[in-house]
């Protein structure tokens, strides 16, 4: 008998799984592509562009006819990568644009329709929940209670979160203001007065929480740090760093005092319009929203008074892969933080 016919046929070679993450916000549209990894999950391909899906809602309730057909301009090119990538588990979702509009149903189905994407609406508190999951890996160990915040296009969320009880949500809140709807009830060039209304305006906004759960008198623990997840935090970084071009890796992590960050708000709010257009960190998507995000920012920081800010260039979108993996919180928190 032939030898050779008696051997087993060598296997095929089964492509690796590739999972994705879909976040749609009120002002990008951003998508994570991985693979899972024996602790975790490794990226492969990502794709992230400004679309103001958001433009123009407070004042109408509806999402603009352009502003959705630039959105799922966007949404097709995410559609394609999934495809080339052979992406086997996704989840794709939206957030306070279509929480908010009469017409995010609408919007949904026309989206699924010319794109094949099945967008899910999460609520206010699954959205912080996934977005912690997201950030966990920066949480120092030696830290009883996190706040963190998520200054998005039209809504900003805070998780107040305390470990020394074993990692318990004390706080999962959401106010309807972000970086577009502030601007858009303000202006993009404050004045002083003007900015400080604005600080003032959204401060305003935070009494409530603070009244509900008292944070302000936790946060003069030296225990306590301070997390934030948004472009906002990461332009101000940028800036701060004064980078020739938008390094995640000089970002991700990084500890900022609160005089940095006040400072570098005023040396924005000097420039006027087209110098930020030019900056490199900001560019022509965020040139008109950052200092809606630095008066988010300030009144965050006047609330809750903390000795730094730690900066997390993640969040929603790698929450959603962790989740996708099957790991929790807890198993996040479990596991070392990464370095500074």
């Amino acid at each position: 008998m032939n030898r050779l016919a008696q051997r087993s046929p060598i296997p095929p070679v089964l492509p690796e799984p590739r999972l994705a993450a879909l976040d749609l916000g009120t002002n990008n549209c951003r998508l994570l592509i991985a693979r899972p990894t024996g602790g975790g999950f490794a990226v492969r391909d990502s794709f992230s562009r400004i679309v103001r899906l958001g433009e123009g809602l407070a004042s109408s309730g509806q999402l603009a006819e352009h502003a959705m057909a630039r959105t799922i301009g966007a949404l097709k090119i995410c559609a394609r990568l999934m495809a080339k990538h052979r992406v086997s588990q996704a989840r794709c979702v939206t957030t306070e644009a279509c929480r908010r509009a009469a017409n995010g149903g609408v919007f949904i189905r026309r989206a699924h329709a010319a794109t094949g994407i099945r967008l899910e609406i999460l609520d206010h508190q699954e959205e912080a929940r996934i977005t912690l999951l997201g950030c966990a890996p920066l949480i120092e160990p030696s830290a009883d209670h996190v706040l963190m915040v998520d200054i998005g296009g039209g809504s900003t969320e805070l998780v107040w979160l305390d470990r020394r009880a074993g990692g318990v949500l004390r706080c999962v809140a959401s106010v309807p203001l972000g970086v577009v709807t502030l601007t858009e009830a303000f202006t993009d060039q404050p004045d002083r007065p003007t900015f400080e209304a604005m600080i003032d305006h959204v401060a305003e906004a935070f009494l409530a929480i603070e009244r509900t759960y008292g944070i302000r008198a936790q946060t003069r623990d030296q225990r306590v740090q301070l997390l934030g997840t948004s472009g906002t935090v990461t332009t101000l970084a940028a800036v701060l760093l004064e980078l020739p071009r938008y390094d995640r890796n000089r970002i991700d992590g990084l500890a900022m005092a609160p005089a940095e960050l006040s400072a570098v708000a005023d040396r924005l709010r000097d420039l006027d319009h087209a110098a930020r257009l030019a900056h490199p960190c900001i560019g022509p998507g965020r040139a008109d929203l950052v200092l809606a995000g630095c008066a988010i920012l300030e009144a965050i920081l006047r609330c809750w008074p903390v000795a730094t800010l730690r900066v997390a260039d993640r969040g929603l979108r790698e929450g959603l892969l962790q989740g996708l993996i099957g790991r929790t919180l807890e198993q996040v928190l479990a596991t070392p933080a990464l370095p500074a």
